[in-house]
């Protein structure tokens, strides 16, 4: 049998489906969510320095069941705007696009044990109440399955958008339906429908003229640029694809896992993914192979994949050679 290939550097551009599909199919989601809170929060706070904005870690509105709901619940970050007045607007970047939707298109009542994670606030410290701008949500599996815990989440979303807010969803869950009825169910292949996005809603100045930026991605892409909207006309250009990278290598996901990301095994759960994203795992994977064969540095990945006009079965059965 052929020795496992490993590498320290996350060989996928965007999102591992190896590791992210173990975390679902084995568990052991609070491995990577708390330690993402903390990347991002360390990535924004670097971001917005100096701004007017600070970035706090607080309790998320995803450990509190329906029974348990308080007027102010805290989020997984929060940004915060510190400046009492603005000579000139924050505008950092250039993001990439998202479909642009009505915000009343997202938020309808399409419902979806309590876990201690945790969320980001973004504050705007310089005005006069020192009031929470942006409110941003990492998913956890029990937040997207179908129950109370689900049904509490949507309920604390909608009131947090009703209070003005803008509202950012992260969700790097395929095996779980999206939070939105408006978007297509990747876990039922349906049509269009993609295994990860990140959301944003913006319900200012009201919600029936709010809107939401909705982005989608696939497996093998990189993680998207997302414009954040903050007070006023001040926004900020973000990389998710930074804070991901940086933690799946400090965190050494890619060889210190028990039974971890191995590019000669294919993914756990392998058939939750459509048969589209199911041929880039296995593009990726045989890329991942020849370079490991040819003795090149995996940490300088990850490659190009170079077999665009390999079907899916040729594909696997390539995978299954020694």
């Amino acid at each position: 049998m052929a020795d496992p290939i490993r590498s320290i550097k996350n060989q996928y551009p965007g999102i591992n489906a190896h590791l992210h599909s173990l975390w679902q199919g084995v568990g052991g989601w609070n491995n990577f969510h708390n330690p993402h809170i903390a990347e991002l929060t360390k990535a924004l706070r670097g971001k917005l320095r100096l701004t007017g904005y600070t970035v706090d870690i607080e309790d998320s509105i995803q450990i509190r069941r329906a029974d348990e709901y308080v007027r102010r619940p805290k989020s997984d970050i929060t940004i915060y705007d510190t400046r009492w007045g603005r000579d000139t607007p924050l505008g950092d970047g250039i993001s990439t696009s998202g479909v642009i939707v009505p915000l009343t298109m997202m938020l309808d009542d399409n419902p979806i044990s309590e876990k201690p994670y945790r969320a980001i606030v973004i504050t705007d410290i310089q005005s006069e109440t020192h009031k929470p701008v942006v409110w941003i949500e990492v998913l956890s599996p029990s937040n997207k399955r179908f129950g109370q815990d689900n049904e509490s989440y949507i309920q604390k979303r909608g009131d947090l958008v009703e209070a003005g807010l803008v509202f950012i969803e992260i969700d790097y869950l395929h095996e779980l339906p999206p939070t939105f009825g408006y978007l297509p169910d990747y876990s039922l292949v349906e049509k269009d429908a993609h295994p990860f996005r990140i959301v944003v809603l913006d319900p200012r100045p009201r919600i029936v003229e709010g809107h939401a930026s909705v982005h989608e991605f696939d497996v093998d892409d990189s993680l998207p640029i997302v414009t954040i909207p903050l007070t006023g006309n001040d926004k900020l250009a973000f990389d998710f694809g930074i804070p991901y990278q940086k933690q799946y290598e400090e965190m050494f996901y890619g060889t210190d896992l028990p039974n971890g990301v191995d590019y000669r095994e294919l993914p756990v759960n392998f058939d939750r993914y459509s048969e589209a994203d199911q041929l880039r795992i296995a593009r990726r994977m045989l890329t991942v192979i020849a370079a490991a064969n040819r003795g090149e540095d995996l940490e300088q990945g990850p490659f190009p994949v170079t077999l665009d006009a390999l079907p899916l079965e040729a594909a696997l059965k390539q995978l299954e050679q020694p």
